[in-house]
């Protein structure tokens, strides 16, 4: 038996696209978070942008950009959104790398994939980066950690 809280799962069991139209086209954000784990000294390296590949968070926040823009190319589920923002910003402290991405759109369904997808690309990017300086960085702890429009909000 198919639990019914799956919207992507039909009766049958069969996965399908979910029918976005009865919703209500309103504002919908999306925020989530990732960290790369890695040293101090790299941290410092990226902050100066003195790794050997060049400047991580300006390639990272073009990536993020990107990816979310890309979503529904990747996640085969998603519907394909018109994006009003992406913002991807990044908090350095001690060996961390703290990613945030904000994703707004006006449309039937929410932004959480295009936030996540962001937040992981651009932690890949950092990862790309950095690993010629750090091979054991470490990507951790994805999230959502904001969902506002629609019926389900939290944050």
């Amino acid at each position: 038996m198919t639990d019914p809280a799956l919207t992507h799962v039909r009766a049958d069991g069969a996965v399908h696209m979910v029918d976005v139209s009865g919703k209500a086209t309103t504002v919908r954000t999306a925020r989530a978070t990732v960290t790369v784990v890695t040293t101090p000294e790299t941290v410092g390296l990226v902050a100066s942008g003195g790794l050997p590949k060049g400047e991580a968070l300006a390639t990272a926040r073009i990536a993020g950009i990107l990816a979310a823009k890309q979503t529904p190319q990747l996640i085969p589920l998603c519907h394909p959104l018109p994006l009003s923002a992406v913002e991807v910003s990044f908090t350095l402290e001690g060996g961390r790398i703290g990613i945030e991405t904000f994703v707004k759109t006006t449309a039937p369904t929410g932004v959480e994939m295009e936030a996540l997808t962001a937040a992981s690309v651009a932690a890949l990017t950092v990862f790309d980066m950095i690993k010629a300086v750090d091979p054991d960085a470490v990507i951790d702890g994805l999230h959502v950690v904001e969902k506002r429009g629609g019926k389900n909000d939290r944050g």
